[in-house]
């Protein structure tokens, strides 16, 4: 049984949400999203009240039943609140800026390396050791937050690197002289 599956979607004022056929399309204050969800998956709409159901106990069924509830949910809330992630930067003469619509990083290379945000996306750089990416979509949001974090991961020893916010990089010791 899916519990996340069961749970119904709550559509918030200013979010209108549209089903044709097997493509669901999220307009609200933010932007919009679009997705094709799988064909066996059931949608209904009742006021704004949005429910998910499977036809069969089926197990790609019972896989499929809380995923396309909670991808569902995350466009919603996406057009109506957003997503966003922080990283911080860690390492002397590790920075970021912005450079008009381009983000550099220099982490540590013979180069500076240049990303392009994606349409929908939005870097802000608060101060040359914090990064936050912005948008609608929580996938791009996370994958273009992972591709930044890629550049340099965080290493055990001195803890040097780009890392998430909240994210715990756990220290090794290093080597003891005798």
């Amino acid at each position: 049984m899916s519990r996340i599956g069961l749970k119904p979607v709550e559509i918030p004022e200013g979010v209108e949400l549209k089903l044709d056929g097997t493509t669901v399309t999220v307009k609200g204050p933010k932007g919009e999203l679009t997705r094709e969800l799988h064909q066996d998956m059931k949608v209904n709409i009742e006021g704004n009240i949005l429910t998910v159901e499977r036809p069969s106990d089926h197990k790609d069924h019972r896989a499929l039943h809380g995923t396309t509830r909670s991808l569902i949910s995350n466009m919603v809330e996406g057009v109506s609140k957003g997503f966003e992630k922080s990283l911080e930067i860690i390492g002397v003469g590790y920075r970021a800026q912005k450079q008009g619509n381009k983000l550099v990083i220099n982490a540590g290379y013979s180069h500076p390396i240049e990303i392009d945000p994606i349409d929908g996306i939005e870097i802000d750089v608060p101060k040359n050791t914090q990064l936050t990416v912005k948008g609608i979509d929580k996938e791009l949001v996370g994958a273009i937050a992972a591709n930044i974090r890629a550049i340099r991961p965080p290493e055990p020893y001195k803890g040097k690197g780009i890392r998430y916010t909240n994210e715990y990089v756990r220290r090794k010791e290093g080597k003891t002289a005798k």
